[in-house]
């Protein structure tokens, strides 16, 4: 099923509401939102234009950041505010999200691919090469464009990151609910139901504690469930739903194995939302085409880059490094 995202609506009179949600100001530093070096344009091939923005040094080893659903830029906060004195950063808005147009495509694997393909197209020179990151929808949109454009891996990228993502079954799989998928099946409307219906997201201390027991550790801090769910709410209840509807039906099985550099998966062992199943699979395709650098399991939940963000940094420069040495690892 293909899901055309909304038009943005409403959008205009709330852009400076979820803006500040996504600028807040926390105790941990790396969680505030750094001023971009350059803005850089980029639109898409049907005339949608994405919020991109680059950080450090233009003449530096470049990595870019795909966030996931409902997310935006400033979900890789920890990341940029770690690597963006020594490397090029890039990050982005996926389409719907964030300050990005929705355009006039609709919401599936190839638009993933064919957004992702524009976006390298704009940001890298002729034979530049980038180490990829991919947080759940983004890793999924990682692979997509491995499976559509395969001749671009190992022109654009030197080695890959997939951080609790998944390449099918979505919904099948997902233990956010109490008792669903552990001792009853989840049925599709309830899915649909909770992930797919368009309302806002509200704040407050009882969502907190909510998302922290089901989308992060038990043991993550007031910070990091503050900085993850404030993220997440500054998106458009209408695209979180649109897009929702879409990855409930998504299938790249398989498309790892497209992906013909160093990959390295990293999954959480909390993860009730894309259960570690998921990054295993993955991992297990990526292992039998010879293309598997790393498995890691943190102990995080589904926000491993924010719940566990030393482990997860230590994890990149060690992909980072990889990638320039063009070597693959002993799966580990």
């Amino acid at each position: 099923m293909l899901v055309k995202l909304p038009e943005a609506g409403l959008h205009t009179l709330t852009a400076p509401f979820r803006a500040g949600l996504r600028s807040r100001v926390y105790k941990t530093e790396s969680f505030n939102t750094r001023t971009p070096d350059e803005i850089i344009p980029v639109t898409t091939r049907d005339g949608a234009k994405l919020r991109v923005h680059a950080y450090g040094p233009a003449d530096r080893d470049v990595i870019i950041f795909a966030h996931g659903w409902s997310c935006a830029i400033e979900y890789w906060n920890p990341q940029i505010n770690a690597f963006a004195d020594d490397y090029r950063v890039i990050a982005f808005d996926q389409r719907g999200h964030g300050e990005s147009d929705t355009g006039a495509r609709m919401f599936g694997g190839e638009q993933l691919a064919d957004d992702f393909s524009d976006l390298l197209d704009a940001v890298l020179r002729p034979g530049q090469r980038a180490v990829l990151v991919g947080h759940s929808m983004g890793g999924m949109t990682i692979q997509a464009w491995a499976r559509h454009y395969p001749e671009q891996v190992t022109q654009r990228a030197s080695a890959v990151l997939l951080a609790t993502t998944a390449a099918r079954r979505i919904p099948g799989r997902a233990t956010v609910l109490p008792l669903f998928n552990t001792l009853l099946p989840a049925p599709d409307w309830l899915a649909l139901a909770l992930f797919g219906t368009p309302v806002p997201l509200p704040g407050g201390r009882a969502v907190n504690v909510v998302a922290k027991s089901r989308l992060l550790n038990p043991a993550a801090t007031a910070d990091q469930t503050n900085f993850g769910l404030s993220v997440v709410r500054s998106c458009r209840p209408s695209t979180r739903a649109a897009v929702a509807r879409g990855l409930l039906e998504l299938d790249l099985d398989g498309a790892a194995a497209d992906l013909t550099v160093p990959t390295t998966v990293i999954a959480g062992s909390h993860d009730r939302l894309l259960p570690e199943i998921h990054s295993r699979e993955i991992a297990d395709t990526l292992a039998a085409a010879g293309y598997l650098d790393r498995y890691v399991i943190l102990p995080t939940g589904h926000l491993v880059n924010i719940e566990a963000e030393s482990a997860f940094n230590n994890e990149l420069h060690r992909v980072i490094a990889m990638g320039r040495r063009g070597m693959i690892a002993v799966a580990g």
